[in-house]
């Protein structure tokens, strides 16, 4: 087993020695949920380890995605260090202040990271702060259920929907202070609500999916038919997509057994998020470079989504106008959380 110290000691020679020579190399830092993992525990095999390499430019490369590297999978994106320009342009961004809030630093050639990241631990708790970070995060579900297309594939339209739907969890999360998760966003929603006595926020979250009332045995039976089109996408994808490396031979153990791994303990409902994420992902690879393939996977598609209520683009529509419309309420219950938040002050 991996201890998250050798997995941190694997991600920074990797730095070293393939990027820090990189042209604009401006400095790396670990992203994701290593960051609050203690050293001395145990990296989950269901786990990769996310950096993040800056660079001064207006236009970094394409995210690397996950790979293989002496026995830890790398998860490597690069960001314009614009972004990095100011405290205040991170206290207010909700998926970098979390990060930049706690000790995360690989290599700082100008010590700019390190004086940032000081600056924003010491406001990053201020109720000021996150709730400008809720507001983006608000602002993100607002702008993504935009990209609702008539004569989109269906694929296409069911992540527009989606993904901006799982934000209003991020929401939540980061008005307790917590990270805005990826693929577990649900069952750490779960948890926060639970902590805050909110509770009774959760199922309405989950009725916006559409999951509330699935059953671990329907969990089950649509990872099954997942792991069909995973296997026929992650063979033949030739098309390079933002998340490519997420449906292949290394992103395996994260999207599929990962995903059993929440099904088996219980938390099924918590796993649709991803097994939507996924197979839509699948059917995108195989839409583009083997259609006729996907043909085969077409049925167990539909049938997951007719579980959560969809079968068309109206349905879609309906269903992000029903997320537009709880966002008001999320806010609310999230400034409930940031008035019961420890360090919470009078903001």
């Amino acid at each position: 087993m991996t201890t998250v110290k050798q997995a941190k000691a694997v991600a920074r020679r990797w730095v070293i020695d393939e990027a820090a020579d990189k042209a604009g190399f401006s400095g790396a830092l670990f992203a994701g949920s290593v960051i609050r993992l203690p050293n001395e525990a145990t990296l989950p095999p269901t786990s990769d380890v996310d950096l993040t390499i800056v660079l001064d430019t207006t236009r970094p490369p394409d995210k690397i995605g996950k790979f293989p590297c002496r026995g830890v999978v790398l998860d490597v994106s690069y960001m314009a260090a614009d972004a990095f320009r100011s405290p205040e342009a991170v206290l207010g961004d909700y998926h970098l202040a979390g990060g930049m809030a706690l000790p995360g630093i690989i290599l700082d050639p100008t010590g700019t990271l390190a004086s940032l990241q000081r600056e924003v631990a010491e406001h990053f708790a201020q109720p000021e702060w996150v709730r400008r970070r809720c507001a983006h995060a608000r602002d993100r579900v607002l702008a993504g259920l935009e990209h609702i297309r008539e004569g989109a594939p269906l694929h296409q339209n069911v992540l527009a929907w989606l993904f901006p739907t799982g934000v209003t969890t991020h929401v939540l999360l980061v008005a307790g202070l917590r990270s805005p998760t990826i693929r577990t966003r649900y069952l750490a929603v779960r948890d926060l609500l639970a902590d805050y006595g909110r509770m009774d926020a959760y199922e309405p979250l989950l009725e916006l999916l559409g999951c509330a009332g699935m059953r671990q045995s329907r969990a089950a039976h649509h990872l099954v038919a997942l792991i069909g089109a995973f296997d026929a996408a992650s063979a033949i994808g030739n098309t390079a997509f933002p998340f490519s490396s997420d449906i292949s031979d290394t992103g395996r153990s994260i999207a599929i057994d990962g995903t059993r791994d929440l099904i088996e303990r219980g938390n099924h409902r918590e796993a649709i998020f991803w097994v939507v994420a996924t197979y839509s992902r699948c059917q995108a690879i195989l839409d583009r470079d083997a259609p006729a393939r996907r043909e085969r996977f077409d049925e167990g598609y539909h049938e997951l989504l007719a579980d959560l209520g969809i079968a068309s683009l109206e349905d879609l529509q309906l269903r992000a106008e029903r997320t537009r419309t709880a966002l008001p309420w999320i806010m609310d219950v999230a400034e409930t959380i940031i008035a019961a938040n420890p360090t919470s002050g009078n903001g």
